[in-house]
């Protein structure tokens, strides 16, 4: 899911190339006195609708409303809501929903936000939550033990997003990877992501597209392991025991998560 400005309309058609959804985003991406000239390209150069999101600001806010108006008059149909606070907020759009969880109310009130229904999925976001704190930094410096990983916080957060979405049936979405040049960071994040369930993970640069696809997509040997798996399963009624592990319900559903992301 690629971020693309929506006041750099010369850029829509490259992001959709290259990512499976673009976030046309009127929020941070976009300065104040340039939203009305982006909300106007927003309409007259319209994307794939099944492909694209847009994300509005804060649904508060008279901006969110501009930005509602402006896409009434397009064929979207999902948002994504800047620094989501309340179901009740959320609910306001009136429009297919993802929550973006970036501010300490919102992260408080996650589970009522992920159970509004027009809420289809939750994203969260460490920059906003931080500074919403007063920090400085989500992430570990360079010269501390755990140098370019989230601090606890951070990871609070994004535990706490991944729970309440798969607690109200809601896909989630991981946050950006602010370091475009640190593809190892954001290959290792990404399979950390994969191992908790994400269904996808955000960008901001064309060039982290292939990084995220490599490392949601299964290994052979992780699909041969997972199809041999569900084959060897019809043969028995309850627990049994494959290549040497033990092989029950939670194993199965994770097998099929697997097959799943490889498109069996």
């Amino acid at each position: 899911m690629l971020f693309c400005p929506a006041d750099r309309p010369d850029r829509y058609a490259k992001a959709a190339e290259r990512a499976d959804v673009v976030i046309l985003d009127l929020e941070d991406a976009v300065a104040p006195d340039r939203r009305e000239a982006a909300r106007e390209a927003l309409v007259a150069n319209q994307l794939d609708p099944d492909r694209t999101i847009v994300r509005i600001n804060s649904a508060s806010t008279g901006e969110a409303r501009r930005d509602l108006a402006a896409i009434s008059e397009t064929m979207y149909r999902v948002v994504l809501v800047a620094k989501a606070q309340t179901a009740e907020e959320v609910a306001r759009t009136e429009m297919q929903s993802i929550a973006l969880i970036e501010t300490p109310l919102g992260a408080v009130n996650v589970n009522d936000i992920a159970a509004a229904p027009n809420v289809i999925g939750l994203m969260w976001g460490a920059e906003d939550l931080v500074a919403g704190l007063g920090g400085s930094s989500s992430r570990f410096g360079p010269d501390e033990p755990r140098s370019g990983t989230y601090r606890d916080v951070a990871r609070t957060v994004r535990a706490t997003v991944r729970l309440a979405a798969a607690a109200h049936d809601r896909f989630a979405v991981d946050a950006v990877h602010l370091d475009i040049d640190d593809v190892e960071g954001l290959r290792y994040e990404v399979l950390d992501a994969v191992a908790l369930g994400y269904q996808a993970t955000a960008c901001i640069h064309p060039s982290q597209v292939a990084t995220i696809r490599d490392a949601y997509r299964p290994t052979p040997d992780e699909v041969e392991w997972a199809a041999a798996v569900i084959a060897a399963s019809d043969e028995h009624s309850g627990v049994f025991t494959f290549a040497g592990r033990m092989v029950d319900g939670p194993v199965l559903s994770q097998a099929r998560a697997v097959l799943l992301r490889a498109g069996r």
